[in-house]
């Protein structure tokens, strides 16, 4: 286990010391649901093989950049994989 967590230290502490580290965290268990028609269910189960567990933001010139950064992961190691995505500001 502390193997892992230094692989993932070390990779964001990389991303860091460039300059392009913004923030992270993990994805908790316990949520609720909210669907159309006000219908609510328990948790932020997924109907899908896959589900998000976290989300790292970075500073990039782009998505070949953000790319770049993926490739150390320590997540691809172990079967998972990266999805890369730019963010889209919401204007007030």
């Amino acid at each position: 286990m502390q193997s892992s967590i230094k692989q993932w230290q070390d990779w964001i502490g990389g991303i860091a010391a460039q300059g392009k580290f913004v923030g992270t965290n993990r994805l908790g268990f316990e949520g609720k649901t909210l669907k159309p028609n006000q219908v609510i269910s328990d948790g932020p189960y997924a109907e899908v093989k896959e589900m998000v567990g976290g989300y790292l933001l970075v500073k990039a010139d782009g998505i070949d950049d953000a790319m770049k950064l993926a490739e150390a992961c320590p997540i691809l190691q172990i079967g998972g994989h990266v999805e890369v995505r730019n963010v889209i500001p919401m204007s007030r």
